[in-house]
């Protein structure tokens, strides 16, 4: 039975004052909202679920797992190690991450996530603190990581897209953040997809960051700084994890990517970058490390005569133009939208072909192709 059903099913649980029927009715949403995206806490008999916000807002344990993966190496062979996560919320990183560490500091403005998180956690080596992130550094220990997932939202509830306006303000923390971390120890921040990435790396220039962009389903979903790095970018879709590109901001600088010039393009292939990789801006690289043609210098999509299997993101076979009734329709750097470019073909959306609007060399391009499907 959903929550909604349950909802109006009031009458049969008169046992249950009104706070304990609010209670039992979050807990089924909770547990139903995120079986798919949590199912190890979905797994685990009396787990206590948060508010729907907290549950939407949360990590997945895909990305949360992914984490505790790329910290994991630089913990090896040291004792003791402690982690601080200072902004805890319903606690999803917390749980994950700890797994690498002896003791772990969790810590939450809010009030009710902390009673939660003192509950799930209460088998694990897990300190609860409900204070602000800046109250608790000003008299905390030494850490070999600490983890911040910054709030982006400001006191009226509205998104910010700046990393100075999220709370806490990790720019102005930084200092405090670096005075606190043992020797070999490290930064780890989760940043929205929104947030500029280049402008984030710039306004905390005074360390040099790993980034790590990471998606699911195409779908950038986290952008992750790791301090005590050389640089290096990863984009990686965690759905194909055998298709991760890592490269540095230096290699796509002084990459060199050819322009298409063919006359004919039928039979030949259209590539599109992953989401993490356009993300990540590694626009010429792309081209270069699969031996591709760009289609202009501000179309990311590329071509070959070849067909490049183990590229990471989607590819087409284009075709001789056809007399459709139903298509796909993408449109990339072209002077109309998808639905202006359905409107004036009369097309209808679905089926199994492509009709792709891009701009070639300058000039708007119209190409009709099929998906190209891997094992």
């Amino acid at each position: 039975m959903s929550v909604h059903d349950l909802a109006l099913q009031r009458n049969k649980y008169k046992h249950l004052s009104d706070d304990e029927w609010r209670w039992f009715l979050q807990q089924v949403e909770g547990r139903e909202r995120t079986a798919d995206k949590l199912p190890t806490f979905a797994a685990i008999e009396d787990w206590w679920y948060p508010v729907r916000l907290s549950c939407e807002q949360c990590s997945s344990e895909l990305t949360a797992r992914y984490k505790a993966q790329i910290i994991h190496p630089s913990l090896q062979g040291r004792d003791g190690v402690r982690l601080l996560d200072l902004t805890g919320g319903y606690g999803v990183d917390t749980y994950f991450l700890s797994e690498n560490f002896e003791h772990t500091d969790y810590v939450e403005q809010n009030a009710e996530l902390c009673r939660i998180a003192t509950h799930n956690f209460a088998h694990k080596p897990i300190s609860i603190h409900n204070t602000s992130a800046e109250e608790f550094i000003a008299s905390a220990g030494q850490y070999d990581l600490i983890y911040l997932d910054p709030a982006r939202r400001d006191s009226h509830g509205g998104k910010v897209f700046r990393l100075e306006d999220c709370t806490p303000n990790v720019v102005e923390l930084l200092p405090t953040l670096l005075s606190h971390l043992t020797p070999n120890g490290h930064i780890l921040l989760k940043l929205s997809p929104m947030l500029d990435l280049t402008q984030a790396v710039t306004a905390l220039s005074a360390v040099t960051w790993d980034i790590y962009v990471v998606a699911i389903k195409n779908e950038v979903k986290e952008l992750l700084l790791l301090s005590g790095g050389s640089g290096q970018i990863t984009t990686i879709d965690l759905d194909k994890k055998d298709q991760a590109l890592v490269f540095t901001k230096e290699e796509e600088s002084a990459a060199r990517s050819e322009y298409s010039e063919y006359s004919e393009y039928s039979d030949k292939y259209l590539y599109e970058p992953n989401a993490a990789i356009l993300k990540a801006g590694a626009y010429k690289l792309i081209a270069q490390r699969f031996d591709l043609k760009k289609l202009d210098v501000n179309t990311h999509v590329y071509c070959s005569d070849q067909l490049v299997e183990n590229f990471p993101g989607r590819v087409w076979r284009i075709t001789e133009k056809q007399d459709l009734k139903q298509a796909n329709i993408l449109t990339r750097n072209y002077p109309l939208t998808p639905d202006q470019l359905k409107k004036k073909l009369h097309l209808r959306d679905g089926g199994t072909a492509f009709v792709i609007g891009c701009r070639v060399n300058g000039k708007p391009t119209l190409f009709y192709a099929e998906r190209m499907t891997f094992a």
